[in-house]
């Protein structure tokens, strides 16, 4: 995934073009170039992105692009860093040397535009055959990989004997009842919920049920593939249609196009007076309901509609549309997950009791999802009882498992759909979601605004930045791949998580597209190169020296003293966010106001005192978060942080069953920061 990194500098390049390029005479013409070939080459990202997975040249040629594009944004950055540090000076003396640095800056910035732009031809040569299957591939030609990926699972889903399933009767019985039940109007029925709840085996127990069978004479099972085709799912239709019915395929049909494929439809199934289920599974999009909706008329005999999805929005919308009822998949219960594992595992016999331990742990990381304790289960069935040691590495190291272990590739497969389907600008949020812990809940406010700041969220009409990024954070919910976790009294999400191994999986997408490191019990080494770093409690520093020049954000969760002053040590001009919320801090870290690049600076729930003045150094801080710190009043140099957007300073604590809220002094004139968009406690 390299779109979003395009997108990202060629912003960045935008306005340098508008504010720095007519004094770089030397490169200008090398940097004009160098953005068209960018912005060449993002108009083939997007396809590039669909064919990655099953594509070793695609997945190689991405990677060069992302490195190269974050080597532009370095150079860029560090010009830009360079030229605002010798602005702060004044008067004949000082401005002879700023002149002399001003060269040296651009002088180093002309030679790593030349040096990106002999990459980047080296790039494009060594890659021209792939341009023409990009080419193809943009003009309509669908990803193989990724729609066999996609039916692997689907045929598995359908087959599964009842007899190997858990915790099917209740859900079962609902939808049967639901599905029988009713008045003569025409309904819709969605199923909804995360990859791996086992949506399509509930529906497909439904759908083969002789209650059903007899209630319903017309039967259809469409099952909707990413890339087939309107004309393909509305014939495969008709033909089950007229199975039904008995009857033969109307002549033409090979012929027909969209319109009279659902005239026909709509014409067998309005004529023949009889009632009708029509099950559509796997719907991702609200185009691919619409596409068919239309072909299936209320012939007022309680027909019925319905579909499986992993879209809360689409499941909402065709309910409403068309009346019906909505069924939210839930994860087993511990119970019944734990009835699961030990069937799949020990077969008839109960778990040996020097296993329990190890497998409740196991189970825990499943957290009720049917895909991954089944995916799990064949993993450890084939481990000897007598070898705990092996067990507790699967315990240990899931990540890995996940990974490389084929047992569980479909398990991998069917979480990765969702995020394949993601847009770019969702992808880099989800993304982003790798550097919290396993389990962590994550407050909507912290996350939004770590958006923002890493230049994800793009402008749209009037909205803010941050509404825009609640918008996609609302999406992604939608999209079942995010779990809220409260809701505040306007019925907003407060906080949210995610699922345990779908984490582990975006931590795995997170690695390989070196987008984030995340730092626990399990890494060895710090990287050569990183830019988003996340510093787990488990992770203990060696003596491995850290590079830490390319780092742009780093989040801290833990109490390791040394490990927090040791990194902050280090040479981080280029770091945009610094997340410290619960860190081990006493003092405000002297050496956070020599970060000028810093923008998001949180360090809430620490016991620091005091603001120091030397805060007024950080010229590009967006915001400023020391909520619940001792923190009770801020320097007048706050006034030179005119891009500050959130300055969140207060505290509170319950005595007797009565809130206390307290503030914070400052200066008059607060209120003349122009940016500021939000000032707590006021």
């Amino acid at each position: 995934m390299a779109e979003s990194p395009v997108i990202y500098l060629l912003s960045k390049l935008a306005s340098f073009f508008e504010n720095e390029i007519q004094d770089m005479r030397e490169s200008r013409e090398e940097m004009i170039t160098l953005r068209g070939e960018f912005e060449r080459i993002k108009a083939f990202l997007r396809v590039a992105d669909s064919l990655e997975e099953g594509d070793g040249e695609v997945k190689i040629w991405i990677k060069q692009i992302r490195e190269v594009t974050y080597d532009a944004e370095d150079a860029l950055d560090e010009f830009k860093l360079l030229l605002a540090h010798n602005h702060e000076g004044c008067g004949l003396l000082y401005k002879i040397p700023c002149c002399v640095r001003n060269m040296k800056a651009r002088y180093q910035l002309t030679a790593a535009v030349k040096s990106i732009s002999s990459k980047m031809k080296a790039i494009c040569e060594g890659h021209q055959r792939l341009y023409e299957k990009l080419n193809r591939a943009q003009q309509g030609s669908s990803s193989a990989c990724e729609d066999s990926m996609w039916q692997d699972h689907r045929a598995d889903a359908v087959l599964v004997e009842k007899t190997g399933l858990v915790g099917i009767e209740e859900p079962k019985e609902k939808l049967t009842q639901w599905l029988v039940g009713g008045d003569s109007e025409q309904e819709v029925i969605s199923v909804v919920g995360m990859g791996g709840l086992g949506k399509t085996t509930l529906a497909k127990q439904v759908f083969d049920d002789p209650v059903v069978k007899k209630h319903f004479p017309v039967c259809a099972w469409v099952t909707l593939s990413p890339s087939s085709k309107t004309e393909e799912l509305l014939m495969d239709m008709l033909q089950q249609i007229v199975s039904s019915l008995m009857e033969p395929v109307p002549s033409g049909t090979d012929t027909m196009n969209i319109n009279w494929l659902k005239r026909t439809i709509k014409s067998l199934l309005q004529g023949r007076k009889s009632r009708y289920l029509i099950v559509l599974d796997d719907v991702w999009h609200m185009n691919r309901w619409d596409a068919v909706k239309y072909a299936l008329p209320n012939n007022n005999l309680g027909s019925r509609i319905m579909i499986t999805t992993r879209n809360s929005d689409l499941a909402l919308a065709s309910c409403t549309e068309l009346n019906g009822k909505v069924y939210e998949m839930q994860p087993l219960p511990v119970e019944q997950s734990w009835e699961l594992f030990c069937r799949k595992i020990f077969k008839k016999s109960s778990c040996p009791s020097q296993l329990e331990e190890i497998c409740t742990d196991i189970l825990k990381k499943c957290e009720g999802l049917p895909l991954a304790i089944v995916a799990i289960s064949r993993v450890l069935a084939t481990k000897d009882r007598r070898r705990i040691n092996e067990w507790d590495l699967v315990r240990r190291c899931l990540r890995s498992e996940i990974d490389g272990n084929d047992k569980l590739k479909n398990m991998k497969k069917v979480l990765s759909l969702s995020f394949n389907d993601l847009p770019y600008y969702l992808k880099s949020c989800l993304l982003q979601i790798s550097v919290f812990p396993e389990g962590h809940v994550i407050e909507r406010m912290r996350l939004i605004r770590h958006w923002v700041t890493e230049g994800f969220v793009e402008m749209k009409d009037a909205k803010t930045m941050e509404e825009v990024a609640d918008d996609y954070l609302n999406e992604l919910v939608n999209r079942s791949l995010i779990q809220v976790v409260e809701i505040d009294s306007e019925g907003r999400i407060k906080s949210c998580r995610i699922h345990g191994l779908l984490l582990k999986i975006i931590n795995l997408k997170s690695r390989d597209q070196n987008f984030a490191t995340i730092l626990d019990k399990q890494s060895s080494m710090w990287p050569d190169r990183i830019r988003r770093c996340s510093v787990h409690n488990e992770f203990r520093f060696g003596q491995q020296n850290m590079l830490l020049s390319h780092l742009r954000s780093l989040y801290m969760f833990g109490e390791d003293k040394c490990s927090l002053y040791r990194i902050l040590s280090g040479d981080l001009k280029l770091l945009s966010v610094l997340d410290l919320q619960n860190a081990p801090l006493r003092r405000f870290p002297a050496q956070v106001v020599d970060m000028r690049s810093l923008k998001f600076l949180s360090l809430r729930n620490t016991q620091i005192q005091t603001v120091p003045t030397s805060i007024g150094r950080l010229q590009n801080l967006e915001t400023l978060d020391v909520k619940h710190t001792r923190v009770t009043s801020l320097p007048i140099e706050i006034m030179k942080l005119q891009h500050l957007c959130h300055l969140l300073v207060y505290r509170y604590h319950t005595v007797a069953y009565v809130l206390y809220k307290y503030g914070f002094s400052t200066t008059a004139q607060i209120g003349a920061l122009q940016s500021l968009q939000k000032l707590w406690p006021i």
